[in-house]
């Protein structure tokens, strides 16, 4: 059970948490007898900036503002198996998201892969880590992991490259795409 508990130092009072949004206020979130509160089973959707207002019968409310910032191990949001031909550049992608940020790692079997090492580039930015394969082989295909870590806990998935003559297709570039004969341009 995660647990936040902003704190209002008071005279005997009681306390008044507002949530705020860019706009403002956005509503009375809770209130409390007590000089603090405890917000039980917290959500990372509840992150954000808050206002405690400390009010009492003998001075004006005393209003400070507190920034809650819920901590949550990585879940992988977006990660897509890629096709692409011998001899073009391929690109995985695997997305998480995490707070503290995650830190990536990639896997081709039981085997840690590097930027640099068989021609390959790994970039992390943000949520996002991208493996390059800068000119594909046949020994590039298969299935490959994405392990997501921060100090919460970890999460991967497994995203294969394959090969888009096996289906029947075949890359002219990285916007189009020839199947049996038929053009297909990508509108990505």
């Amino acid at each position: 059970m995660h647990t936040a508990s902003p704190f209002c130092e008071t005279i005997p009072s009681y306390v008044q948490v507002n949530i705020l949004t860019s706009s403002g206020i956005e509503g009375q979130g809770f209130v409390s007898e007590d000089e603090y509160l405890e917000i039980s089973d917290i959500k990372r959707d509840q992150s954000g900036e808050y206002e405690c207002s400390a009010l009492n019968d003998v001075a004006a409310p005393d209003v400070r503002k507190v920034k809650i910032t819920v901590n949550y191990p990585p879940y992988i949001s977006k990660a897509k198996n890629t096709g692409v031909s011998v001899g073009q550049k391929g690109i995985l992608s695997c997305e998480a998201s995490a707070v503290p940020m995650a830190e990536f790692q990639w896997f081709k079997e039981d085997t840690r892969l590097a930027t640099g090492l068989d021609g390959v580039r790994i970039e992390n930015k943000g949520r996002m880590s991208t493996l390059t394969f800068f000119n594909v082989s046949e020994k590039d295909y298969g299935n490959y992991t994405c392990v997501a870590t921060n100090k919460l806990g970890n999460t991967n998935a497994s995203i294969t490259l394959y090969d888009l003559k096996g289906l029947g297709l075949h890359s002219l570039d990285n916007k189009h795409v020839e199947y049996d004969g038929l053009h297909m341009h990508s509108m990505e």
